[in-house]
């Protein structure tokens, strides 16, 4: 079963075909080995909002293409501590084996995507997938802070793109 992917369009800047994008999200979870039980999701979303939360979680002003969110703690137990046992309210909670992983959180901002598209001389559906693909590499702990981490990570965005990139129409 492939990794578990939760797609939402919550712009009107741009129609964005989100089936496609989500089947691109599964295709390169799946191809850089994750398991199921694994869940991402994947927000579209205006450069108002992805201007907040660059400023609020990065300290940098203005939209950006693409944000990556990891998700790396454990989580922490739900309701009250009375609530976390017993044979009242919370009993039969779901055994942590169970419930999947959440590996984080990708956020594109199909705006700006369409501006770099014109830059990159290619199409935004291209360039939006470019940014998938980018960000769950991040979610993977993939990097670019190093020239030689950014080539490893710009060659498996290549490879990726090359295999699971349908053209549209």
């Amino acid at each position: 079963m492939p990794a578990d992917v939760f797609a939402a369009d919550e712009q009107s800047d741009r129609a964005v075909d989100i089936a496609r994008f989500a089947e691109l999200a599964r295709n390169v979870l799946g191809a850089q080995g994750v398991k199921d039980d694994i869940e991402v999701s994947l927000l579209f979303v205006d450069e108002l909002t992805i201007a907040e939360l660059r400023q609020r979680f990065l300290g940098q002003a203005g939209p950006t293409d693409v944000l990556a969110f990891p998700i790396d703690e454990e989580p922490e137990p739900g309701g009250r501590s009375p609530d976390e046992g017993g044979t009242g309210p919370g009993a039969g909670a779901p055994d942590e084996d169970d419930m999947p992983v959440l590996l984080g959180d990708v956020v594109v901002c199909p705006a700006v995507a369409a501006r770099n598209a014109g830059e990159h001389g290619v199409t935004v559906d291209d360039e939006m997938a470019l940014l998938v693909v980018h960000g769950l590499l991040h979610l993977l702990g993939m990097d670019h802070d190093i020239d030689e981490e950014a080539e490893r990570m710009e060659r498996r965005e290549r490879e990726l793109l090359a295999r699971f990139n349908r053209a549209v129409g």
